[in-house]
């Protein structure tokens, strides 16, 4: 009897790797399929026959929407990994100068607002091939989570060391005293600090546990602090005279009339980086795009002064 001829196995493709992600990222098949363009059947009959291969339901509907299966979630990260590594395949092969894709960039609010537009509109001018896609870097657990899990390919991100992660310093920026513009310019005092009423966003605000994490070692407790959660209403309340705040140096940008900002007694700075991952920070595309970041920072003047008004610039 001839030996029996070994099974070759069955691997998942990549098209069933990309609707698995599709789903899971929209909550929903109609959702998915309008954002690939295909049917809702043909997408459907590719997570059915993934999870055919592998043996076990991938994906389950809920009150919410579709969510993963815990074996799903397992197979997502994997899943993410293939899906990028193919792409990766043909990003390492192409030429600086004749770059082409989809680079996803997430971001926070005052550095897509003050550092990005000036580099986007540059790499456009000289990559038009490549659509950039700027991503909500406050969502989904931060831009940091969302290098790790393949939905960004940069992030500026606020830290000095990610483990995992690669990060290429861009600039420390300051956190500045914010007050109404009747108090003066006079030099900011512990004193004051340990007497003011204090506006902050919420507790888990990184700025929030940054600032608190700068005044506890002093053994300065505020007299009182206030959590909002949008930038603008505190600055508003700060003008009418309900308290005081500290804010980034770029999240000031512009101050409002009526308030003025100064350096605080002991410096405090948030470290603004780059973040990817470590084997792809060499593809050309990401490296060039973190090259045209890095030369528009050094035509600012990031310095702090001795204090800053309206009209005033705080970048040049």
């Amino acid at each position: 009897m001839a030996p029996a001829k070994p099974t070759t196995p069955i691997h998942p493709t990549l098209a069933q790797l990309r609707s698995l992600i599709a789903v899971a990222d929209a909550g929903g098949f109609s959702e998915a399929a309008a954002e690939l363009g295909v049917s809702q059947s043909s997408l459907s009959e590719a997570v059915a026959k993934l999870e055919d291969v592998v043996g076990r339901p991938l994906l389950r509907r809920s009150p919410a929407g579709t969510v993963v299966t815990p074996a799903g979630a397992r197979v997502l990260a994997h899943a993410r990994t293939a899906v990028q590594a193919a792409g990766d395949v043909l990003l390492a092969a192409q030429d600086d100068r004749e770059l082409a894709g989809v680079l996803r960039v997430a971001s926070f609010r005052s550095t897509a607002t003050h550092l990005l537009p000036p580099v986007l509109a540059a790499f456009r001018r000289d990559h038009p091939a490549v659509t950039v896609r700027l991503l909500d870097g406050e969502a989904d657990g931060g831009g940091e989570a969302q290098v790790r899990d393949g939905q960004a390919d940069i992030a500026l991100v606020v830290g000095e060391a990610m483990p995992g992660l690669r990060l290429t310093p861009l600039l420390d920026d300051e956190y500045l005293f914010v007050a109404p513009e009747s108090r003066g310019t006079q030099p900011v005092t512990f004193e004051e600090l340990t007497a003011s009423a204090l506006l902050l966003p919420p507790g888990l605000n990184s700025c929030h546990v940054r600032v608190q994490s700068y005044l506890r070692p002093l053994g300065i407790s505020p007299a009182a602090v206030t959590e909002i959660d949008q930038d603008s209403v505190i600055l508003g309340m700060v003008r009418h005279g309900l308290g005081v705040t500290v804010m980034p140096r770029l999240a000031l940008l512009p101050l409002p009339e009526g308030l003025v900002a100064l350096p605080l007694p002991q410096s405090l700075t948030r470290p603004l980086a780059v973040a990817t991952l470590p084997h792809r920070a060499h593809l050309p595309v990401i490296r060039t795009f973190t090259a045209a970041l890095l030369a528009s920072l050094g035509r600012a003047d990031t310095r702090p002064g001795d204090g800053w008004r309206p009209g005033q610039a705080l970048l040049h």
